[in-house]
């Protein structure tokens, strides 16, 4: 989402749908009995001590996204504050200025030109693409380190860094100090990767898509929010040198917030540092792990992902250089849209994703896909492109949270940070690259040459999940119901 937000999510259009209701909804189902998996026996976890865990989770990973989101929908008027300051200096030797000078010869080099008013967005859309190249080294790191350190040593000095990073955009009064908060960012963030394996140790099989579940309904919420209250935020000006320091500073409180709240709150949930005999002095996980019988490779599942996201992602920035060309959608519109995006995603995520047996989403949100591609290569209407989003709304809730819940099928307890670290790292670089792949074909061949690769590339995605890809054992739909008592 990070490529279409920051186009899509400046300016006065915004759709506050409150998804707190669905959270909850979701929260409640998620007190059924779960297990950890110890080499692929089961060892209880109480009931309390989940529920109190997914709590954590919950209120961590939406304080970590919200603080995520503020920044957003500022890259183009902060992005613009920076070279407007440098150009008042009459430097030209600036490293923003030799940015925008190779960024403004890539654009001269297509043969249908290019509005001027998008030079900022592309830069914006050159620092995403970065955050998520750096995530792509960083997370396999973050994962062992998980793996073998525990879940919360991990995850607190990932926050360490995340709250170093915002430090540095509270104090970036030029490019060079943003960028380097971008860069630390980038390495840092581990939040989303660690709360999916944390949710991974304390779910049994019947569970484990209900509880990926509350992950989407984070990132719901916190892309409902978060961009417009960074955006009202940038309005509140605190320091003359940096216009952006309230909402910074908003942020770095949120980040803070967040980073006690786990030091107090969250237990260890690693099951090689939690079983009984354990040494709880022992700060590191015995290294023996017993082998897990793989029902789908890890190899596969990561290049789905990969694969994907590269086409997925690209498709998702150029949306609003197609609204624009074809209907002159502003801003406003373009968030209209985002959020009716959002809002049926969320509402899939807490109705159906929960329940659906992980493989059957991710079919099912591939195929919706490939229809809204070949849909949007085509359409020339205001309902085409609406019912193109309601198809790429299905995608978004059901595809990454469908492969996180198989890649955690695939992986013992003693390697499930690694392998969704590797995961989360394969998409980040087709997250990465997806977008500058994309709007190059669709500026050098046109929108209906460019749809109609990215709807042969998705079929091909598609062809892969319904032939190569089997279900786990013990994935299946749960028809299980909740106690009364434990809601």
């Amino acid at each position: 989402m990070i490529w279409s937000l920051l186009i899509l999510c400046f300016g006065k259009g915004y759709l506050s749908v409150s998804l707190w209701s669905f959270a909850v909804t979701i929260q409640k189902h998620f007190s059924f009995r779960c297990y950890l998996s110890c080499y692929n026996m089961a060892t209880p976890v109480e009931a309390t001590t989940r529920k109190r865990v997914l709590k954590v989770i919950f209120i961590s990973l939406l304080l970590d996204l919200i603080s995520f989101t503020f920044i957003l929908p500022l890259f183009p008027k902060l992005l613009e504050f920076y070279r407007n300051a440098e150009a008042s200096d009459g430097r030209s030797d600036t490293l923003l200025a030799k940015i925008l000078g190779y960024l403004n010869a890539y654009k001269a080099s297509f043969a249908r030109p290019i509005d001027s008013r998008y030079d900022i967005v592309l830069l914006g859309g050159a620092l995403g693409s970065l955050f998520s190249l750096l995530q792509a080294v960083a997370s396999p790191i973050i994962g062992r380190l998980s793996d073998t350190y525990g879940r919360r040593t991990a995850l607190l000095a990932s926050m360490t860094g995340n709250i170093l990073s915002v430090l540095l955009w509270v104090v970036a009064v030029d490019f060079r100090t943003f960028l380097a908060s971008r860069v630390v960012g980038g390495l840092s963030e581990g939040n989303v990767q660690l709360a999916t394996a944390i949710a991974t140790d304390i779910s049994d099989t019947k569970s484990r898509g209900s509880t990926m579940a509350l992950i989407g309904a984070c990132f719901s919420i916190a892309f409902t929010f978060g961009p417009a209250l960074g955006a009202w935020l940038s309005t509140i000006s605190t320091v003359a040198a940096n216009p952006f320091a309230t909402a910074a500073g908003v942020s770095l409180a949120l980040i803070v917030t967040e980073t006690v709240y786990l030091y107090f709150a969250l237990p260890e949930t690693l099951p090689a540092l939690t079983r009984p005999g354990v040494d709880k002095k022992d700060k590191k996980a015995p290294a023996k792990v017993a082998p897990v019988t793989r029902t789908n490779s890890h190899f596969l599942l990561n290049l789905v992902h990969l694969t994907f996201l590269l086409f997925f992602s690209g498709m998702e920035f150029s949306l609003p250089f197609m609204t624009y060309d074809l209907f002159s959608y502003t801003s406003g519109r373009n968030g209209r849209l985002l959020g009716y995006i959002g809002l049926v995603a969320s509402v899939l995520q807490g109705g159906f994703t929960r329940r659906a047996p992980p493989l059957f989403c991710v079919r099912l949100g591939l195929v919706a896909c490939m229809i809204s591609f070949a849909i949007l290569k085509s359409t020339t209407t205001v309902s085409g492109l609406y019912l193109a989003a309601t198809g790429l709304a299905v995608t978004s809730a059901t595809v990454v949270t469908g492969l996180n819940a198989l890649s955690s099928f695939e992986a013992n307890e003693g390697e499930r940070g690694e392998k969704l670290g590797n995961l989360r790292s394969w998409g980040q670089v087709g997250r990465g690259l997806g977008p500058v792949l994309f709007t190059s074909v669709y500026w050098w061949a046109g929108r209906e040459v460019a749809y109609s690769i990215g709807a042969l590339g998705i079929s091909l995605v598609t062809l892969v999940a319904l032939f190569k890809l089997k279900t786990p054992p013990g994935s299946g739909m749960s028809t299980s119901k909740v106690p009364a008592k434990e809601l």
